[in-house]
């Protein structure tokens, strides 16, 4: 487990090694810290923050196309994590090789170990690799997050391939099937899965017909499997993001046109930076979040998730 358990609902909830007790504010504040800083993937904590202790911790990231994604949100999630003392196995394309190492001497740099794995998520016998390798590496897992993602805008039906509809759900509902599959078996009592849903779920928008249904997908696989492993004492639970300003938008994940004002229509008037996200991911991880499982937490922006 990676904290004592609760003796009674008033008692805090403390590291198991230090015995100090931990809240919900201080693991949030450190890593809001973290990712200002800025920074998915296979992950084992040490102990130097006392927090998320006994984590492991998977990420996965994909571009979209040909630009990385590694320099926003997953980076903003790899350092909060390392920061609350993870060990992380980050998974991306060769061709972000030179983005990837950026992120791994991120890691480093806040005194964690980072496991660096190329390959394509979009075939099964890679994810099968890749959480081998990683439960190696690391010698073990607590923590899934699944945070890959393709997204590319066509304005008609009429203009999407049959090949582009099939890599968008390959990279976000296949991966996430094939990599939930394969970690199961070596997760214990007392983990976590976090997927990345999206607003988009529930307010698809008409230039993004096969990406709304794969996060419709992810919102109903996260629900179905919390159900399922719920009596294995794993919990499943999705971040689900408005708006957010990463490259994914500007290399064709919206149209041209709708750049400039990206974001603008949500209450809070702007899209979210991704280390906005971050912190929602530490916190799903931690203990703190002990009684949360089937949910999708919206962060979007006043725009409230049904």
């Amino acid at each position: 487990m990676i904290y004592e358990k609760r003796r009674h609902d008033k008692e805090p909830i403390c590291n198991a090694r230090s015995g100090k007790a931990i809240s919900a504010t201080e693991v949030f504040k450190a890593a809001s810290i973290a990712a200002r800083i800025s920074a998915g993937h296979v992950a084992k904590t040490g102990s130097r923050r006392g927090k998320l202790q006994r984590l492991w911790t998977f990420s996965w990231t994909k571009s979209a196309d040909h630009r990385s994604r590694l320099r926003y949100r997953a980076r903003a999630t790899a350092i909060a994590f390392a920061r609350e003392g993870a060990d992380i196995v980050l998974n991306y394309l060769a061709s972000e090789e030179k983005d990837a190492q950026e992120v791994v001497a991120l890691i480093e740099a806040a005194g964690q170990k980072a496991v660096p794995i190329p390959g394509d998520i979009s075939e099964e016998s890679f994810c099968q690799t890749l959480v081998e390798k990683g439960r190696l590496a690391l010698g073990g897992l607590d923590i899934v997050v699944n945070n890959a993602g393709k997204q590319q805008a066509q304005e008609s039906i009429e203009d999407l391939t049959t090949e582009h509809f099939d890599q968008t759900f390959k990279t976000n509902v296949y991966a996430l099937f094939w990599i939930c599959k394969a970690a199961l078996p070596h997760l214990p009592p007392g983990a976590t899965i976090i997927n990345t849903a999206s607003i988009q779920a529930y307010e698809p928008s008409p230039t993004l017909l096969d990406y709304a249904p794969t996060k419709a997908a992810i919102v109903a696989f996260t629900k179905s499997l919390a159900k399922q492993v719920a009596s294995k004492g794993i919990r499943v639970n999705a971040v689900a993001p408005g708006p957010v300003w990463t490259p994914l938008q500007s290399s064709g994940g919206q149209p041209p046109e709708k750049i400039p004002e990206f974001g603008a229509k949500m209450p809070l008037g702007r899209p979210a930076q991704p280390a906005e996200l971050a912190p929602i991911y530490v916190v799903l991880a931690s203990q703190e979040s002990s009684y949360v499982t089937g949910e999708v937490y919206g962060v979007t922006g006043g725009n409230p998730l049904p």
